[in-house]
């Protein structure tokens, strides 16, 4: 299992963002965590995966256990190797270099199961395979998408971090990457979902936890989420009946959300 517990992290010194996060990645699960943009979510992967340095930032209180002993002081690199890998928001794959190039940087961490990672990834991948010699940053969005999945499952990740997989793509893409997170997750890979895109998010996870303004605000099975009115109506754009609200009701709520009062 992966865990957070009571979790504060601040940039700069002075900028409190995680608020004593707390959350538990059960393995062999799909987890969803949703909120709006500037809640904290890309700040608490940035905690799981050892970046935080690098944007200036620090763990002030709290830890992060995997399997039940502390990793929150690895670095990234031994992170990778205790089998957690992140999918960054925007893809960030390596535009000048070939599909296969971009696999093979993901497999830096473990060379010896390169080649039987590299059969697994383009097998689950057809496109890639099939794209296996072209220059990267001549793909579509939605492939390099696949290509950014492809290339952290390149170093045998347990757990999988996504960072908002669907930003961007077009509804049928969208439904692609759905499912293969679902296939990834059958192989055996847990998953911690980040998602904007409510309903895609709680479609596939078992338990999904809502944060904002750098705390979880709400902590439920994903069914439960997925029929609440909270949700329906902040992030599925829903009203209390079902219907869907147009842009201006989704920006003028009629009650403030419940966890606010």
């Amino acid at each position: 299992m992966l865990e957070v517990r009571n979790l504060e992290v601040v940039y700069d010194d002075v900028m409190l963002v995680l608020r004593g996060v707390s959350l538990k990645v059960p393995a062999g699960s799909v987890v969803a965590l949703l909120g709006a943009n500037g809640a904290g979510k890309t700040t608490l992967l940035r905690a799981l995966s050892g970046l935080l340095d690098v944007h200036d930032g620090e763990i002030t209180k709290g830890s992060v256990t995997l399997d039940g002993e502390p990793v929150h002081e690895l670095s990234p690199a031994r992170l990778v190797e205790r089998g957690i890998s992140q999918v960054f928001e925007g893809r960030r794959i390596f535009a000048e270099l070939t599909v296969e190039e971009n696999l093979r940087v993901g497999a830096h961490t473990a060379p010896r199961r390169l080649a039987e990672n590299l059969d697994r990834v383009l097998t689950l991948f057809p496109v890639l395979a099939e794209r296996r010699e072209s220059v990267a940053g001549y793909l579509s969005g939605g492939e390099q998408q696949m290509l950014a999945l492809g290339r952290a499952l390149m170093a045998g990740p347990r757990y999988l971090l996504l960072d908002e997989p669907s930003l961007g793509l077009a509804p049928a893409l969208v439904r692609q990457i759905r499912d293969l997170v679902v296939e990834i997750n059958k192989q055996g890979v847990t998953v911690l979902l980040v998602e904007q895109n409510a309903r895609m998010a709680l479609s596939i996870a078992e338990h999904g936890y809502v944060m904002e303004t750098g705390k979880i605000v709400m902590d439920r099975p994903a069914a439960e989420l997925l029929a609440d009115e909270d949700i329906k109506e902040f992030y599925l754009g829903l009203g209390a009946e079902g219907a869907v609200k147009s842009f201006r009701d989704v920006k003028h709520y009629k009650r403030r959300k419940r966890w606010l009062s």
